[in-house]
């Protein structure tokens, strides 16, 4: 039987996930293996070195390098307040002396008596980890963070921006074609997660914003719209830093896309129900996709999904969505997987597949142009 490999979409009503929760540097876990916790349990944490601020101390005071030492009034590796007297010059005679009033908090950590510069650490930034999603310890890397098993919904989008949310599933649209408007949103969703139907305009997000929403998510949106949220283009390969306040992700593409219907019916099976989102989207080396975890209850139906890049088994009866033009975001089946490369309209040759469609098309496109929806 004619097989392939190509990236995909996990959309999955059931699956054992093993959540990676590392931190960025070397830190702290709190947990052991065999704990339970919670989505917004810490379950490691770590301090960033702060900011360093190089001054030229010698050069302000007025005294030579090698002299400088002499008038400092602080140690090596001593806190440092804003206002704190740094250094006080000896004078001449006793007169004229000069002092320096720190205007940076944190350590002194040198004073080179060749420069006569110092080094003042800025405070350290605290980073936590948490669990993201309810479950199990299974591993705890030291120093570095755990991986936790937990049983749920697990869907992703093609893009997003935002980072990681949480909250309960509301449902603004009753059809996955209908389009996420302002109108649909109410201030009772303030901290949850709204699922819309097709493209949401920038009107809903800033809505969503206004009301305090957790997330967004929906079949498409334009790039203008996106572009209105943001207040510039977005041109970079790798996004979820975005300070907008609430995480938005599409599941289908840009455009009026309606949300595919088999995501739709998940979310709409799962209403009220506790999730985690996060929009991070990485679109080069190393494929990253924002997602969707809804705790679950039960055992999963045996399949585990690890988090990070996905690659799928192409075969007849799979499941694709088409993402390249003129087809781009419709979904339908494998039907067939020929081994001979085929002649496309513009003259080149490729690998291709025929996909079927709900109604019955069946469409003939480049197997580079599709993406396997997973289950």
């Amino acid at each position: 039987m004619a097989h392939a490999y190509t990236p995909g979409l996990k959309v999955s009503q059931q699956t054992t996930l093993h959540c990676r929760r590392l931190l960025p540097i070397s830190g702290k876990v709190h947990v052991n293996v065999g704990d339970a916790v919670q989505a917004q349990d810490v379950v490691a944490e770590a301090s960033i070195p702060g900011d360093i601020f190089p001054l030229n101390l010698a050069s302000l005071m007025g005294v030579s390098a090698g002299d400088l030492s002499g008038c400092m009034l602080k140690e090596t590796g001593e806190r440092i307040e804003v206002g704190d007297e740094l250094a006080r010059s000896k004078g001449i005679f006793g007169f004229f002396k000069k002092s320096y009033f720190s205007k940076t908090a944190g350590v002194l950590e040198s004073v080179s008596k060749i420069t006569g510069q110092i080094i003042l650490r800025g405070e350290p930034v605290p980073v936590q980890v948490r669990a993201y999603v309810p479950g199990t310890i299974i591993e705890v890397k030291p120093e570095q963070g755990v991986v936790i098993e937990a049983s749920v919904t697990f869907i992703q989008g093609i893009f997003g921006i935002g980072g990681e949310q949480y909250g309960k599933i509301h449902l603004a649209c009753k059809k996955a074609d209908l389009p996420l408007t302002e109108e649909l949103i109410t201030p009772e969703m303030r901290g949850g997660i709204i699922i819309g139907g097709a493209r949401m305009s920038h009107q809903a997000i800033e809505k969503a914003i206004s009301v305090g929403a957790s997330a967004v998510v929906s079949g498409g949106i334009d790039d203008q719209d996106l572009k209105n949220i943001l207040g510039y283009d977005l041109g970079v390969a790798i996004t979820g830093t975005e300070k907008i306040g609430t995480t938005v992700i599409i599941t289908e593409g840009f455009g009026d896309i309606a949300m595919a219907r088999r995501t739709f019916e998940l979310f709409q099976s799962r209403v009220g129900s506790e999730a985690s989102v996060n929009g991070a989207t990485q679109i080069r080396a190393g494929v990253m996709r924002p997602e969707i975890v809804i705790p679950t209850t039960g055992d999963s139906s045996g399949d585990v999904f690890d988090d990070g890049a996905v690659e799928g088994f192409l075969e007849p009866g799979t499941s694709v969505r088409i993402i390249r033009d003129p087809y781009f975001g419709m979904i339908g089946d494998v039907a067939s997987l020929p081994p001979e490369p085929t002649v496309l309209g513009s003259g080149s040759k490729a690998r291709v597949l025929e996909v079927k469609m709900e109604d019955g098309q069946q469409l003939i496109v480049p197997r580079a142009n599709v993406e396997i929806i997973a289950g």
